[in-house]
C-alpha cells in the first residue's frame, strides 16, 4: 500500500490541493448563489420560465459555462467523499448548477427538508434577501 502511495504522491498532493481549492470557491460562491434565487422561485409546481432571452449568444454562453462549473463541482464532490474537502456540499452544489429533467423537482425536495431550508434561510438572512417558504405538498 506504502509503495502505491509513493509512486503517486505528486497526482495525491494536486487532488488534495484541488479540493480544497474547490473547497473554498464553493464556501464563496454559494451565498451569492442563493442570493440570486428569487424568494418566491419554489412556490410553483413547474419551473418559473427564465426572464433572459432563450437562444442568445449570451445565453448560450452562460448555459455552458454553469453545466461545465456543475459537472466539475460535481465530480469534484463526488472525489471529495473520499479525499479531504466537503464533498456532499460541493455534489449538492454542482447538481444544482447542472441542467437535466427533473432537477426543479430534485430542488424543491432537497428544499422540503427543514434543516436544508433553515440553512439556506440563513444565507439568505445574511445578505438581505427575502426568505424562502416551503413549497406547497404535493
Amino acid at each position: 500500500m506504502s509503495h502505491l502511495l509513493d509512486e503517486h504522491i505528486n497526482l495525491l498532493t494536486w487532488m488534495t490541493i484541488f479540493s480544497v481549492i474547490i473547497f473554498f470557491v464553493t464556501l464563496a460562491i454559494t451565498p451569492f448563489i442563493v442570493a440570486a434565487i428569487p424568494d418566491n422561485y419554489f412556490e410553483q409546481k413547474k419551473r418559473p420560465k427564465p426572464v433572459y432571452k432563450p437562444l442568445s449568444l449570451n445565453w448560450l454562453f452562460k448555459k455552458v459555462f454553469k453545466n461545465i462549473l456543475g459537472i466539475t463541482l460535481f465530480l469534484s464532490g463526488v472525489a471529495m467523499l473520499v479525499l479531504p474537502g466537503q464533498g456532499l456540499l460541493t455534489l449538492i452544489v454542482g447538481l444544482l448548477l447542472m441542467d437535466y429533467p427533473g432537477k426543479y423537482t430534485l430542488e424543491r425536495k432537497f428544499l422540503s427538508y427543514p434543516f436544508i431550508l433553515n440553512s439556506i434561510n440563513w444565507l439568505r438572512r445574511k445578505r438581505r434577501k427575502n426568505l424562502f417558504k416551503l413549497p406547497p405538498s404535493n
